[in-house]
């Protein structure tokens, strides 16, 4: 345990470094002789425990919610958006979208640890590894956590550098071609699907999460890579589907009944520090707060609430149809607090004009009732809420075979499998309005990302749902309010800027690599 709280202390800190170089530089974390850490696996047990716990803090606080802003079902609350100017350029996409945005380089340098000791894992047990050994599922797990991140990474910023420490001399910092990090990315995950376990404890990667990632890699890939295959992502979905299944929608968002039948990965908190994740009191209504305090569980800051798109009905102009269960468990709609309703009176000196929000629908999917102040346990909501964050879950990996499905000109087969998800929505038994019939495979695919809206809404993977469809543009301009006010937006600004500290810090990576258009 000691050896685990001093890792894990460790990496926090070198987290606050900034150059993806300077990580690869870095002598192992464990301050130990390599060969001595990776000949001794429980030694190397805890030092991906280590990797684990930063890896689930990338979620944590406002921080968790960076790479939803932006995007056509969520955006930063109106008071953010005047208060803070410079993050406000995540969803004006304007000026202040620049290689300088700390939010930005942040979500950058949190990142590059974490691969670069899965990297030392992954090189420390990869002679001799076998299949079913403990040595092999270790290897899975550090192969799964790299892949998962220079997914992450490659999806958010396009060429990245690779953390291969067989190659280290030769790659250096370096960003390298799309080709080679996606054929990297996906070797890493084909190894995590193999030697990952079944099963595991949760929080922890398996196999079937191996396979999921590595069909939404092959979904993702860039058509130019020549490695997005719907074919093969299919392949490996139907290796791991039928492990798990879907279960009562509101059973997903029950603090009670975590870590379900239809999880296949998702990050365990709970409501009491250091295990919190802060996410709760970042999204709450700042109006409930005005008039309830920190003790009601709802309460908090509007950094990030749905767009209208995202919240209104379909009649309105939104998203939502008639019955639909998913909606009313995804966001919240009336904000009365034990019988009294809540004004925007205490907040006017805002001043927002039409742009007040406060009291407008917000993301109620991570809300805890363990931390309000009529629960027995008496915590204040501000900073303890701590749900499970699902990470992949079987309906998410169902629609994306659905795609699949479709790309191959199976649409009559890919309608069964989403109708499938959508008969869960609608309590188990879908209306025969609310069924999807027959359609074109460009039909399918527009009604695909709103379906992945109701399903998936501020679950994190719309920026990049958004990117792999080349909707990016189109989407955010038509439905997120700041873009369209702004009218900034341009088809660069799709991946971020390379931060101006890596620049810096690396000597591999100058202002001649940054991502064209940013300055």
């Amino acid at each position: 345990m000691k050896r685990y709280i001093n890792w894990t202390l460790v990496i926090a800190a070198v987290v606050l470094l900034a150059s993806c170089k300077k990580f690869l530089d870095e002598k192992s974390l464990t301050k130990l002789d390599e060969g001595k850490v990776y000949s001794d696996l429980e030694l190397v047990e805890t030092s991906l425990k280590g990797v684990y716990a930063n890896w689930k803090n990338i979620r944590t606080d406002e921080q968790g919610l960076v790479p939803m802003m932006g995007t056509d079902e969520t955006q930063q609350g109106a008071f953010q958006m005047k208060s803070d100017a410079l993050k406000g350029g995540l969803d004006r996409y304007d000026a202040n979208l620049n290689a300088n945005l700390n939010y930005i380089a942040n979500q950058w340098n949190i990142r590059w640890p974490l691969v670069t000791e899965s990297a030392k894992i992954v090189r420390g047990l990869e002679e001799g590894v076998s299949i079913g050994t403990k040595q092999g599922s270790l290897y899975g797990e550090a192969c799964f956590v790299r892949g998962f991140i220079d997914f992450q990474l490659a999806m958010y910023w396009g060429e990245i550098p690779i953390v291969d420490m067989k190659r280290q001399e030769e790659l250096g910092g370096r960003r390298q071609p799309l080709k080679d990090v996606w054929a990297f990315i996906i070797d890493d995950l084909t190894k995590a699907a193999t030697y990952s376990p079944k099963t595991n404890q949760p929080g922890r990667a398996t196999s079937g999460a191996g396979w999921a990632m590595l069909g939404k890699a092959y979904m993702s890939a860039p058509e130019s890579t020549g490695f997005r295959d719907f074919a093969k992502a299919a392949e490996c979905f139907q290796k791991m589907m039928g492990d798990y299944s879907l279960v009562p929608y509101k059973d997903i968002w029950d603090f009670n009944k975590a870590n379900t039948a239809e999880s296949i990965l998702e990050f365990q908190f709970g409501p009491v520090y250091p295990n919190n994740n802060k996410i709760q009191f970042q999204i709450g209504s700042r109006a409930v707060q005005s008039f309830f305090g920190d003790g009601c569980y709802y309460s908090g800051y509007d950094k990030l609430v749905p767009t209208l798109y995202a919240y209104e009905t379909v009649a309105n102009g939104g998203v939502w149809e008639d019955g639909d269960l998913r909606r009313e468990e995804s966001i919240r709609y009336d904000f009365t607090y034990y019988g009294e309703t809540p004004t925007l009176e205490r907040i006017s000196w805002e001043d927002l004009g039409p742009n007040h929000d406060e009291l407008k629908p917000h993301i109620k999917k991570y809300e805890d009732f363990r931390v309000d102040k009529h629960h027995e346990m008496r915590i204040s909501n501000m900073w303890n809420s701590g749900k499970n964050i699902p990470i992949l879950r079987l309906a998410d990996i169902k629609l994306c075979y659905a795609e699949c499905l479709n790309e191959a000109g199976k649409t009559g087969d890919a309608i069964v499998v989403v109708n499938e998800v959508r008969a869960r929505a609608w309590g188990g038994t879908l209306p025969d309005d609310k069924s999807w019939k027959a359609m074109s495979k460009e039909e399918f695919r527009v009604k695909i990302m709103d379906e992945r809206i109701r399903e998936l809404f501020a679950e994190d993977w719309r920026r990049i749902d958004l990117i792999r469809t080349g909707k990016f543009i189109e989407l955010v301009t038509a439905r997120n309010k700041w873009t369209k006010e702004s009218a900034k937006i341009q088809p660069f600004n799709i991946i971020f800027p390379i931060p101006d500290v890596e620049m810096k810090l690396n000597e591999d990576i100058g202002p001649e690599d940054q991502n064209p258009g940013y300055n």
